[in-house]
C-alpha cells in the first residue's frame, strides 16, 4: 500500500458527508447512530441465536450466520467515520486509511454478492435435490462455500483499490460523499480515467452478475418444483425461506447494480450518495428483521431463549 503513495501529493483526503446539513447535524447523527446500534444488536441476535439453538444448527442457518456477521463488519467500516465526521470539524482521512476503508468496503459488498449465490445454492438443493442435500451441503462443504466466499471477496477487491490508488492524486482532496467509494475517489485523480472506469465496470458486471444469474437459476428451478409440490406445508414453509432470501437479494442487487453499473452519463452525485447510505447503512440493519420476521424456526428459537432468561430472572 505504501508504494502507492510514491507519485502522488495527497497525503490526506477530506469527507465532506453531511457537512451542507450543518443545521440537522445532531438530528442526522441520533438517527444513524441508533440505525448503527440497531444493526449491531439485530444482527448480533441471529448470530447468538444461531450459536446457542440446536434446532437451528443447518447450512440454511450457518449461511444466515455468516452474513449476519458480514453485515456487522460491513456497517462498521463506515458508520463510525461516518459517526464521528458528524461531530468533528476535521473530516479528514488518510491517503492509507481511505484506500483500506475502500478494500473492506468492496470486499464485504462482494462477499455479499457470493453468500447470496450460496444461500440461494442452498435452497435448490434442499427443494430440488432433497435426496442429494445432506451429501452435497454437508459441513466440510458448507465451511469450503463459505472460505471460497470471503477469501475471493478479499481477492478481487485487493486487486481494484490497488489498481484504483495506484492512480496519481494530486488535488483537489475533497471526497463529496460518505466515505471512500469507487466513483468520488475516482473523479479525484490527476490523470486521464476512462480506461480505468471501463476495467472496474467490466470486474463489477463479472462481480455482480455472475452471481445474480447463479441466482436466478436457482430459483427459476425452486420454483418450477414448488408449484408441483402436493403437501400445502412443505409449499408454505419453503415459501417462506424463498421469499426472505429473495427480498434481501432484491435490496442489496437493487442498489449496488443501479449504483455501480449505470452508464457514466446517469451519474448523479445525490442518487450516488443516498444509494451508498442506503445499501451499507440501511440494508445491513434489514436483514435481520427480513430472515427473522417470515422465519417461524428463527421466531420460535427467539422466544425460547426469552422464557429460558425469563426462568432464570424469576430465580
Amino acid at each position: 500500500m505504501r508504494s502507492m503513495m510514491n507519485h502522488t501529493a495527497v497525503t490526506d483526503f477530506i469527507i465532506l458527508g453531511f457537512s451542507a446539513f450543518t443545521d440537522v447535524r445532531l438530528p442526522i447523527f441520533f438517527f444513524l447512530f441508533f440505525v448503527y446500534l440497531a444493526t449491531l444488536i439485530g444482527n448480533g441476535a441471529v448470530v447468538y441465536i444461531v450459536h446457542t439453538d440446536l434446532a437451528l444448527h443447518s447450512p440454511m442457518y450457518f449461511f444466515l450466520c455468516n452474513l449476519s456477521i458480514l453485515e456487522t463488519i460491513y456497517s462498521s467500516v463506515t458508520m463510525p467515520k461516518i459517526l464521528a465526521n458528524l461531530l468533528s470539524k476535521e473530516k479528514k482521512i488518510s491517503f492509507l486509511g481511505c484506500a483500506f476503508q475502500m478494500f473492506f468496503f468492496l470486499s464485504l459488498g462482494t462477499t455479499e454478492c457470493l453468500l447470496l449465490a450460496v444461500m440461494a445454492f442452498d435452497r435448490f438443493t434442499a427443494i430440488c435435490r432433497p435426496l442429494y442435500y445432506s451429501l452435497v451441503m454437508s459441513a466440510q462443504n458448507c465451511c469450503r462455500l463459505s472460505a471460497f466466499s470471503w477469501l475471493s471477496g478479499a481477492l478481487l477487491s485487493m486487486g481494484q483499490t490497488m489498481f484504483i490508488f495506484s492512480l496519481p492524486y494530486c488535488g483537489p482532496n475533497v471526497i463529496d460523499h460518505f466515505f471512500c467509494d469507487i466513483p468520488p475517489v475516482l473523479k479525484l485523480a490527476c490523470s486521464e480515467t476512462y480506461l480505468n472506469e471501463i476495467a472496474i465496470f467490466s470486474v463489477c458486471v463479472a462481480i455482480l452478475l455472475t452471481p445474480f444469474l447463479l441466482i436466478i437459476g436457482s430459483y427459476t428451478r425452486i420454483l418450477s418444483t414448488l408449484l408441483k409440490m402436493t403437501y400445502v406445508d412443505n409449499r408454505g414453509k419453503a415459501y417462506s425461506t424463498c421469499v426472505s432470501h429473495l427480498t434481501s437479494v432484491t435490496l442489496f442487487y437493487g442498489t449496488a447494480s443501479f449504483m455501480y453499473l449505470r452508464p457514466r452519463s446517469l451519474y448523479s452525485l445525490d442518487v450516488d450518495r443516498f444509494l451508498a447510505l442506503f445499501y451499507s447503512v440501511v440494508t445491513p440493519m434489514l436483514n435481520p428483521l427480513i430472515y427473522s420476521l417470515r422465519n417461524q424456526e428463527v421466531k420460535a428459537s427467539f422466544f425460547r431463549i426469552l422464557t429460558r432468561v425469563h426462568m432464570l430472572c424469576k430465580k
